[in-house]
């Protein structure tokens, strides 16, 4: 007798049977043609020794005559799967030479080190990274946070590789040793919100209410594992209120974390508010399980030595790091400047 309960039960474990065979029949198909690039790239390279710089032009007209229905054969992506191989071959021949000796082998490393990320996935890396430490970088990046072509494009051109994990903390003192470098690594310094243009007299409040407008980029930047718990987060403590700026739980972390904007320069009495609020956190809303609560402060400038010396001896774990936005003038402002043409009239005054 056929039961509704039972058979969406069913479905349900049909639906994901199909979209687990779906993800596994892509990988095949992004595995095979990523190890095409890498082979094709091999070949074009080792050819164009010997026959000269305008192999690939012949190559792209008389493979598009003889396959006219397949993409991927143009002078552009020929160049690039030259340059796919070219890029990473010394970490290849850095190999043991039992893997250079060994198709099998060679092909496995191929496969491990790219399928992490989509051919052009792989082009933006191989083509915007300064060396191999950085690609991989992305490629693990691309693995673990699932990211777009879009996003990618966006943290290579923010230059994440050199700002991930760079604020000043003090999370090995602090934190459990299991945890305090994910939370060091889940840090940038600076950060980046150019999703947004500020005027250059924004204050404190404006700044948090233009991250909550875009909050699905501010989320993307602060990096993966950041949930948002609210703004202005309200705290009662010794019958007086307190308000955290921005409020978040780190699902990988598994603490809540702090964030304090501060539209100013780093000054040291800013860890001793933040410890303040940590301490309360920890009492208000922490849970058994969780781990300490993380402060963040938000500056608009710091000097690192100072900050460093602000965070020692604190028992809270925080750090400190930059942040970057974009500004403009008030058309009211704007107004008042004078122009280039008025400027160049000023400089060509007798007498000046």
């Amino acid at each position: 007798m056929f039961h509704v309960v039972q058979y969406q039960d069913w479905l349900i474990e049909l639906k994901e049977k199909i979209r687990s065979t779906q993800q596994k029949a892509a990988l095949a198909v992004n595995a095979a043609l990523i190890g095409f690039y890498w082979e094709l790239g091999r070949m074009i390279s080792e050819k164009e020794k010997i026959w000269g710089g305008k192999l690939i032009e012949q190559i792209a007209i008389d493979l598009k005559n003889e396959f006219p229905d397949m993409k991927g054969f143009s002078r552009r992506n020929l160049f690039n799967a030259k340059k796919f191989f070219e890029f990473y071959h010394p970490a290849l021949v850095q190999q043991p030479v039992a893997l250079m000796q060994d198709d099998k082998s060679q092909q496995h490393f191929v496969q491990r080190l790219f399928l992490k990320a989509s051919w052009s996935h792989n082009i933006l890396i191989f083509t915007k990274c300064k060396n191999l430490d950085e690609a991989y970088f992305y490629l693990n990046q691309c693995a673990t946070n699932h990211w777009s072509r879009e996003n990618l494009a966006l943290q290579i051109r923010s230059n994440l590789y050199l700002r991930q994990g760079k604020s000043v903390n003090n999370f090995k003192e602090t934190l459990p040793e299991s945890i305090s470098e994910l939370a060091e690594q889940a840090l940038k310094d600076p950060y980046i919100f150019d999703f947004m243009a500020m005027s250059t007299a924004y204050r404190e409040r404006d700044l948090e209410r233009g991250l909550m407008e875009h909050v699905s980029k501010f989320l993307l930047e602060l990096g993966k594992g950041f949930a948002f718990v609210g703004r202005q987060y309200h705290l009662e403590i010794g019958d007086n209120d307190y308000y955290i700026d921005l409020l978040f739980y780190h699902v990988r972390l598994k603490c809540y974390v702090v964030i304090e904007l501060k539209n100013s320069r780093f000054i040291p009495e800013y860890a001793g508010k933040l410890n303040f609020y940590l301490s309360a956190v920890d009492s208000l809303l922490k849970q058994a399980d969780d781990h300490p609560t993380i402060g963040i402060i938000l500056c608009r400038d710091k000097n690192n030595i100072e900050a460093e010396f602000a965070l020692r001896g604190i028992a809270k774990p925080m750090g400190v790091s930059e942040f970057e936005i974009s500004t403009f003038i008030p058309e009211a402002l704007k107004s008042s400047l004078p122009s280039i043409e008025e400027l160049e009239r000023g400089l060509n005054k007798p007498g000046l």
